[in-house]
């Protein structure tokens, strides 16, 4: 009787890993077999004794078997393999035993995949919230490293053949025992209302007669842009998202501080939604698009979300598209949309009202 193997003993498999099944049949070593497959979502299964799928999806889930033919040997049809595959993309989650490490001595960081197995480790570090990451280690089976140096790292799992990664880590902040003060950067809100600005605070504890530098990152893995430098006022007006944090320093030469923790702030803009076409009545049977309009979002990759009556189901896309319109859709339709440090509050109620049609009397 043949059975149906995963060539790694994966418990979990995600969306666009490669996987090979293989069909083993017990007491067929020495002859030469010609295999059979049964598969979800495939027409032309292979006739090796390996089925290989690369970039595995959601469509690839089911039951396969398989079976084999030799001379005058024949088997039956396997038992049922049941695959099932995972539709989101994990994320590695990197842990530390310390953030701060003992003058002299070290901590100790991990890295999981929380559910799942076979991963090998990729571990990077930056130096500070405006340099760029550095890969410190690569493929490393075992999960668990010991850094002595401060920093800010994260970690990400891989595995199979081709390499699999998952999502990077959240970043974790190492320090070191040292004399240096650190700046504290504080918001005055973390969402920059429409047409507004927020005001920053960088201050150093317990000491006087500091000048501030200031810097904003479109993204955690950008580059630093400098946007105010040797400020006395220890405040600063901003009217654009992204993540901030300063730095004090005084004196000549000048000793500067350690940069602030960073600290994202969210600008918020109008939404709107509009009927493609200027019409005052809308009639069923109908196609009419709405449209959700954001003011300033020229530019940007938005992701959309909608309400709207008697529906589970709304579109992701900045239109809402509806193909032979009904009594039942109408009602009040809202949309927001958010990208990378913008977002939207609920738009006001765009409301649709269907009339029966010209010709009917009722609907």
């Amino acid at each position: 009787m043949p059975t149906v193997n995963l060539q790694h003993s994966w418990s979990q498999i995600f969306t666009g890993e490669t996987i090979t099944l293989r069909c083993e049949i017990q007491g067929g070593e020495g002859k030469v077999w010609k295999y059979e497959w049964t598969a979800p979502n495939t027409n032309s299964p292979p006739t090796s004794s390996e089925y290989r799928i690369s970039r595995v999806s959601v469509s690839h889930s089911g039951d396969y078997r398989c079976r084999g033919s030799s001379d005058y040997l024949l088997t039956g049809w396997s038992d049922a393999f049941t695959l099932t595959v995972s539709s989101s993309k994990p994320r590695a989650t990197l842990t530390a035993q310390s953030s701060i490490i003992p003058a002299g001595g070290s901590v100790t960081l991990s890295c999981s995949v929380e559910g799942s197995a076979g991963w090998k480790f990729d571990w990077f570090r930056r130096d500070s919230v405006s340099s760029k990451a550095q890969l410190m280690r690569g493929n490393e089976a075992n999960r668990v490293i010991s850094v002595s140096q401060g920093g800010l790292y994260h970690c990400r799992g891989g595995r199979g053949d081709p390499v699999y990664y998952t999502e990077d880590s959240q970043s974790v902040k190492i320090g070191k025992n040292a004399s240096k003060p650190r700046a504290t950067l504080t918001a005055q809100s973390s969402v920059i209302p429409a047409g507004g600005s927020v005001t920053l605070s960088c201050s150093v504890e317990g000491s006087a007669g500091w000048k501030f530098d200031w810097f904003r990152r479109d993204s955690q893995f950008s580059g630093a842009q400098k946007i105010g430098a040797g400020t006395s006022e220890h405040t600063i007006s901003i009217s654009e998202g992204g993540i901030y944090y300063c730095r004090g320093g005084r004196g000549d030469p000048v000793f500067s501080t350690e940069d602030s923790a960073p600290v994202t702030i969210q600008k918020q803009v109008l939404a709107a939604v509009k009927l493609q076409h200027s019409w005052s009545q809308i009639f069923t049977g109908e196609t009419i698009t709405l449209r959700c309009e954001i003011q300033g979002g020229e530019g940007k990759v938005w992701k959309y979300e909608w309400t709207a009556p008697n529906t589970n189901s709304p579109p992701t896309s900045s239109e809402y598209r509806i193909s032979r319109v009904s009594v039942s859709h109408s009602g009040d339709y809202r949309c927001r949309g958010s990208s990378d440090y913008l977002l939207t509050g609920w738009s006001d109620a765009f409301r649709l009202t269907v009339s029966c049609e010209l010709d009917h009397d009722s609907c």
